[in-house]
């Protein structure tokens, strides 16, 4: 491979074949070609967003042992970490949307367990939309909608969503991949932005697996894409695999921004960290209340970073951050 053509391909906008991503998949991560892919990531990721990176906020509005048994996931019934549900009053779902919104959160995200009642859910978002500023952009991270649960999300005043088809769907969790693709159609058909990413990354993950992940999200014009490697939940089945370490997740991160469409201009990675944004992310989450990547019930107390937070590691990476209302759910 000459990696200067491919990396000139992306540049121009031409689209990247399953072996050019492959063989950026297979660069050794501490190498000078890996270092160059790293650069032409970053160069085109502030090329497509006008160097504006993003911070999205997230809160949970329930937490409850999750029958779906996604088993990256600490909601999952079979990794036993919460044992109990509770959800939270739609006057504190109030309170937390305008905290996000008066710290500059460039958009705002419900999240709810994938059992969790819709119309419940919805009635969430009819309040928080309420409240926010008429710009402000509210997003939703539910599980799997048909056509009907997905315009009772337009409806309720959500502009988009979050949903991904995740790295062994339907082995690693209980979800049928053809329900994945099935929602982001009707969330798409009714009008709803869609923002997804290649995740939950471990070191198992072939880059075979990433490269089919990563072409399947260019197809879909989405928001933003990106990637974002698996947290490790202790004493759960997949903790025993492992988990990567950031350098290989930002490689990840720049071959999905070079391999995307230019005209997909969020590129994100979780958790948010410096190396991701040297990388070509330019999109990292807040998040209160539950997370299914800690095991603790406020995240905020844990694994949770801040709009702030989130802020100075972009500074630190040398990104400017957006002032107002997300452009890549625009």
């Amino acid at each position: 491979m000459n990696i200067e053509e491919v990396l000139k391909k992306s540049l121009n906008d031409e689209r990247l074949t399953g072996s050019d991503i492959i063989a950026l998949l297979s660069l050794e991560p501490t190498s000078a070609d890996a270092y160059r892919l790293l650069a032409a990531s970053r160069e085109l990721s502030a090329k497509v967003c006008d160097s504006q990176a993003e911070v999205h906020a997230q809160f949970a509005v329930n937490l409850a042992p999750c029958p779906k048994n996604c088993m990256f996931c600490s909601f999952a019934v079979k990794n036993g970490i919460f044992k109990g549900s509770s959800k939270i009053s739609p006057e504190d779902a109030v309170a937390a949307t305008l905290t996000f919104e008066q710290n500059g959160a460039n958009a705002i995200y419900l999240m709810a367990t994938a059992s969790f009642d819709l119309a419940e859910f919805c009635d969430y978002g009819r309040e928080v939309r309420s409240k926010l500023k008429p710009e402000s952009r509210l997003i939703a991270n539910v599980g799997d909608q048909n056509h009907v649960g997905a315009q009772q999300l337009k409806d309720a005043g959500f502009d988009g969503v979050y949903h991904a088809l995740r790295l062994r769907e339907g082995s690693d969790s209980e979800i049928a991949p053809d329900l994945r693709l099935q929602s982001i159609r009707a969330f798409k058909e009714v009008g709803l932005t869609v923002g997804t990413c290649v995740e939950p990354v471990g070191p198992e993950h072939t880059n075979e697996e990433l490269a089919d992940l990563i072409l399947f999200t260019a197809a879909h014009q989405p928001a933003f894409s990106g990637a974002a490697r698996r947290i490790t939940i202790p004493g759960t089945v997949l903790a025993e695999r492992g988990m990567i370490s950031e350098l290989r997740m930002a490689q990840i991160v720049a071959v999905t921004r070079l391999a995307v469409p230019h005209s997909v201009k969020g590129n994100c990675t979780h958790e948010p960290c410096g190396i991701g944004a040297l990388a070509g992310a330019n999109l990292f989450w807040a998040e209160t209340g539950a997370n299914p990547r800690d095991i603790k019930e406020k995240t905020e107390e844990g694994r949770g970073h801040t709009v702030d937070a989130c802020r100075t590691i972009f500074k630190e990476a040398d990104w400017q951050t957006l002032d107002g209302p997300s452009a890549f759910f625009r």
